[in-house]
């Protein structure tokens, strides 16, 4: 695939993304990165992704700081933090076409869990999170996709929704510049990746944007299925390919 053909799928992937982040509140480093590793490799689409996640998340910061809860996620990111260097030197051992399906089936494996309702059914003790922690901090190392056993755990609590998200966007946020900061230090930041973020921003932003105003007008438990449909679809198709 020629260059300029590369880097339209890769802005109208980012316009899709923003999109269902927009709506749903997750969901855009799952959309993205299994054809973005497909498209440009494991090792530009991972800082790829988590530099426009980090935009998306960094607008809501100030309006949230007093809803998260800061107890609970603190082990969660140390955790992550710590074992996230691991999932980095995966990134840049393993097999490009390894790295790529290993995506790809943590986006199925979510996806289902998401569709079968199925969610945590303990409690939030502190060696669970950091347990958990370290899982998502290796996956965001391999992936950019290290939300989805830190959704699934903070859904289970009888916090308030808000409370919630405002705990996964800081963790989503705080994550991102560690991996970041960890990928510049490993050279994976290129002039390349900062090109393509450059170009992807607008229309991933938009869609963001879009998306939240539109929220209120449709259906989320509809959007976040067929969401979740594509997810798998796009997931599915990327692992045979």
């Amino acid at each position: 695939m020629s260059a300029p053909s590369t880097w339209f799928l890769a802005i109208a992937l980012g316009a899709l993304a923003g999109l269902v982040r927009g709506v749903t509140g997750f969901g855009a480093a799952m959309v993205m990165s299994p054809p973005l590793a497909l498209l440009l490799g494991p090792s530009v689409a991972v800082p790829l992704v988590l530099i426009l996640e980090g935009f998306a998340a960094a607008p809501m910061l100030p309006g949230l700081r007093r809803q998260a809860r800061w107890p609970l996620l603190i082990p969660i990111l140390l955790a992550a933090t710590a074992c996230l260097p691991l999932g980095v030197l995966l990134l840049t051992h393993l097999d490009r076409e390894i790295t790529r399906r290993m995506i790809a089936l943590f986006v199925i494996g979510f996806s289902l869990m998401l569709l079968a309702g199925i969610r945590w059914r303990g409690v939030h003790r502190l060696r669970t999170s950091l347990g958990l922690g370290a899982l998502s901090g290796v996956m965001v190392g391999t992936s950019g996709i290290g939300a989805p056993p830190v959704i699934l755990y903070l859904l289970a609590g009888s916090d308030h929704p808000a409370t919630v998200r405002a705990t996964m966007t800081f963790y989503v946020a705080l994550i991102s510049i560690v991996a970041l900061t960890v990928f510049l230090i490993q050279g994976l930041i290129t002039e390349k990746v900062l090109m393509l973020a450059l170009a992807m921003t607008p229309l991933f932003m938009a869609g963001v944007t879009f998306g939240g105003r539109i929220f209120a007008r449709l259906s989320e438990e509809r959007f976040r299925r067929l969401t979740i449909w594509l997810m798998l679809a796009v997931s599915a198709m990327i692992l045979i390919a």
